[in-house]
């Protein structure tokens, strides 16, 4: 360690060599040792890899590492050579912060006479300010992704992106990248974890989704926003607006929240706004409307709109100001599609019941 900060207190690079052409006498023969590689000190090394081509380093730079510690164990650089020669391992791929281990490692492959892997470095993911990517980032476990609302699909087909390309081809399934992909594509510079594009390609595989296969994926986490299992009721209602509301999702937490409203959630617990748009006024107003409503024989996104606009005109009031309260009253201020679709599959008893909530 003192020769160590000696180099470097003189700006040099410690390489190790104190002992290599040293001898051995006068030195007991229990003394601890360890053993290191004689690097060459003359020429250089060169490494054709896979993703950065042809890449060079002097061999003064390379340093006499240690192999074996005093305490008889080996060194990560000799262990996982011989782990991987002895498996058959024929490509080794990985980040480029480990492309200076590569010329380390290849001089043990050559000291043991064996043949070496292909080497691939690939750029490490950085977030979206340029610096590398860390929890602060997204740089998170995949079942954290999952809980966050991302298709395994969409996850795939973005993480597969970053760094790689086919073409202009942004969207593509597995099997399509298994079938392209290739170590010719990878980019050398780093790319960016994007969460805004990530959000808009699972916004994309959500909207393409089958419909019953996102009600399998959404059942347990609607489950757990309600607070208790969903109804066949329920469940057909949701279903019913599951269309239109995939068309507004981005994640499936979203895609959940936003359609628990079609479920046995009253009273409703209303954002800000929705709250200032059923108040004062207004609940004159939705009570006038709430005896129209209840009269209706058949229940329908044209009837209620129709309903909606009649009363409007009766009373001289912009249809705006009709639609926008009813809204509010039936969904607390969740996103939600059409308003006529929307009562047609709350129905006449749930909507007029959450009307009674507030007037």
């Amino acid at each position: 360690s003192d020769l160590r900060e000696e180099a470097r207190a003189n700006g040099e690079n410690f390489r190790g060599d104190v002992w290599r052409d040293r001898s051995s006498e006068g030195i007991a023969p229990d003394t601890p040792y360890a053993i290191r590689i004689k690097m060459p000190r003359k020429g250089r090394t060169i490494i054709n890899d896979m993703v950065q081509g042809d890449v060079d380093v002097a061999n003064s730079d390379l340093d006499d590492m240690i192999l074996v510690r005093s305490d008889g164990n080996p060194t990560y650089m000799l262990s996982v050579v011989v782990d991987d020669h002895d498996m058959g391992i024929t490509h080794v791929i990985r980040g480029d912060d480990h492309l200076n281990n590569a010329f380390r490692q290849l001089k043990i492959y050559e000291a043991m006479g064996w043949d070496a892997p292909v080497f691939g470095h690939i750029p490490l993911i950085h977030g979206s300010d340029g610096k590398k990517l860390s929890k602060r980032h997204g740089a998170l476990g995949v079942e954290t992704y999952a809980e966050m609302g991302f298709l395994d699909a969409a996850m795939r087909n973005y993480l597969v992106r970053l760094g790689w390309s086919h073409g202009d081809s942004e969207i593509f399934s597995t099997e399509q990248a298994i079938d392209w992909f290739d170590g010719s594509h990878i980019g050398r510079g780093p790319s960016r974890f994007d969460f805004d594009k990530f959000d808009n390609l699972n916004a994309h595989y959500i909207r393409n989704t089958d419909i019953t296969q996102l009600f399998d994926l959404i059942s347990d986490m609607l489950s757990d926003l309600i607070r208790h299992s969903l109804s066949v009721e329920e469940a057909e209602r949701v279903i019913q607006a599951m269309p239109a509301m995939a068309d507004r999702s981005k994640r499936l937490t979203d895609l959940a929240d936003n359609l628990s409203l079609f479920c046995n959630i009253r009273p409703l617990v209303f954002t800000e706004k929705a709250r200032n748009q059923v108040s004062g006024d207004t609940i004159t107003v939705l009570a006038a409307l709430k005896q129209e409503l209840a009269q209706l024989d058949v229940w329908s996104s044209e009837t209620t709109k129709a309903a909606m606009s009649n009363f409007a005109e009766a009373k001289s009031i912009k249809l705006g100001k009709v639609m926008q309260p009813v809204r509010a009253a039936v969904t607390g201020g969740k996103q939600s599609g059409d308003l006529g679709e929307t009562l047609e599959i709350l129905g006449q008893a749930e909507t007029l019941a959450r009307f009674n909530d507030i007037c």
